[in-house]
């Protein structure tokens, strides 16, 4: 089970979620930690590291996993028009 870690712009966000938002996606969230790559996973195109996506309703969580350290990065969560920007 890899280690979750939150980078400074996903803990702003999550920090300023409404709680329905927040229970979402750390559902979702706490899901990687037992399958990084579960059904529906897209990979983002053009990004320098291999970076995934998962959907939490109308918003998008973008995170990278580095099986050699045992952890998974979430690089970004907003809503999906932000996301990939």
């Amino acid at each position: 089970m890899p280690d979750i870690i939150l980078s400074s712009a996903a803990k702003k966000f999550l920090k300023n979620a409404e709680s329905t938002v927040y229970d979402r996606i750390m559902k979702k969230i706490d899901e990687l930690a037992n399958d990084p790559f579960p059904r529906g996973v897209e990979r983002v195109v053009g990004r320098p590291e291999k970076t995934f996506r998962i959907r939490a309703g109308d918003y998008r969580v973008l995170y990278s996993v580095f099986f050699e350290k045992s952890e998974l990065l979430i690089n970004n969560i907003d809503k999906r028009g932000r996301a990939y920007e």
